[in-house]
């Protein structure tokens, strides 16, 4: 039976343990994106040795499960090279180069789509490498992939119990240390299925009005025909 009681006294914590969740998801998608652009715009440097470089940690590191990769920073990498980190820390970074090497991918595609009329154009105007970047060729690559991107805000939100291997106290192991201590499954595991369930939807929502918004902007006038 569902007791009322019990999930009053259980919310606190668990909505403490659901904004550490929330924290790792978001710190690590920002990561994920400047780790996925900067690999993506390497893969296209004209030293051979840069580009095998890149393309070789990205296809190691898609290749391997991130549990271990979560494993690895948190209990290797301190043996290795002394420096400890918090299981936060290692969690939002793992998070953070594991999908970058997916966004990289992404990106990838997007800029392979601008035309190469765009990068003879900046070439004829004498722009730097820097000002071609960032004023021609992103803002037309960003765009397209937005869903993409999206999608991955998503799965790293669904992947942040992982993070429980390594004792971060996210939203599933404070459902399960609970469960464990007042032997009722029900009610934790039920709220912490609705809580992924409502900030998917949100996340889902907030992608699509933003791709909508990305399509007016290239459209104005099939935007305010709809």
């Amino acid at each position: 039976m569902w007791k009322w009681d019990y999930v009053v006294a259980l919310l606190p914590k668990l909505l403490d343990a659901f904004l550490v969740t929330l924290g790792a998801t978001l710190i690590g998608f920002i990561l994920s994106i400047l780790i996925g652009l900067i690999f993506a715009i390497a893969g296209r440097s004209a030293y051979r040795l840069i580009r095998w470089t890149v393309r070789s940690i990205v296809e190691f590191i898609r290749s391997t499960p991130l549990l271990v990769q979560v494993f690895f920073l948190y209990y290797s990498v301190p043996m290795l090279t002394g420096l400890a980190m918090s299981a936060f820390v290692t969690g939002v970074i793992a998070l953070g180069l594991h999908y970058g090497t997916y966004m990289s991918e992404v990106f990838r595609s997007g800029i392979d789509a601008v035309p190469r009329g765009q990068w003879e154009a900046a070439t004829a105007l004498h722009l730097s490498k820097r000002k071609t970047w960032l004023s021609v060729i992103l803002p037309q690559a960003l765009p397209p992939v937005i869903p993409m991107m999206g999608n991955y805000l998503i799965v790293i939100f669904k992947e942040t119990p992982t993070l429980s291997a390594i004792t971060l106290v996210e939203l599933l192991l404070t459902a399960k240390s609970e469960a464990s201590v007042s032997y009722r499954v029900f009610e934790p595991y039920t709220i912490v299925g609705l809580l992924f369930l409502i900030v998917s939807l949100i996340f889902s929502y907030g992608i699509r009005r933003l791709e909508k918004r990305m399509l007016r902007r290239g459209h104005p006038e099939g935007g305010e025909k709809r």
